[in-house]
C-alpha cells in the first residue's frame, strides 16, 4: 500500500475532524469534542497538522503536534495526537506519520518530542515502544 504523508490544508479540516470525532469515539469520550472545522481555521497558526493519504482511499490518517517550551530543555515539539483509521492499521501508516514528526522536529532543532498515551490503550503503547 502506497501511503504519502504531507502537510494538512484548510481544504482537509473536513477530514481531519471526522478523524479526531473517531479518535474520541475509541477513546469512550465522543461528547469531549467541541472542536470545528471553522475553530480549525480559525487557530490554525497553533498547530501543525499532517495527514497520511492511502492512495485510492484519501486521508486514512493524521498527526497533531504544536511546538512547546520546557524550561529544562528549551524548544520541544508536542505530539497532540495521532490517530489511524482502524481499516489501514498495522500497514505503515502510523509508522509514517510518527516519521514525519520526527523529521520536523530534527529540522526545527527541537530538544525533546513528547506526548502521551492512555495506559489502557496497549496496541499504542506497543506502537511507541517499537
Amino acid at each position: 500500500m502506497k501511503i504519502t504523508v504531507r502537510q494538512a490544508d484548510e481544504n482537509d479540516f473536513p477530514a481531519v475532524l471526522s478523524l479526531i470525532k473517531e479518535l474520541a469515539d475509541f477513546e469512550k469520550s465522543p461528547d469531549k469534542v467541541t472542536n470545528s472545522v471553522e475553530l480549525m481555521q480559525r487557530e490554525k497558526n497553533y498547530f501543525s497538522c499532517f495527514v497520511a493519504e492511502a492512495q485510492g482511499n484519501g486521508i486514512v490518517g493524521m498527526a497533531i503536534c504544536f511546538f512547546a517550551y520546557y524550561t529544562w530543555v528549551g524548544k520541544s515539539l508536542y505530539l497532540e495526537d495521532i490517530y489511524v483509521k482502524e481499516s489501514f492499521r498495522r500497514n505503515g501508516v502510523g509508522k509514517a506519520l510518527i516519521r514525519r514528526i520526527f523529521d520536523v522536529a530534527r529540522a526545527e532543532n527541537c530538544k525533546r518530542v513528547r506526548w502521551q498515551v492512555l495506559d489502557w490503550n496497549t496496541d499504542a503503547i506497543g506502537f511507541y515502544r517499537k
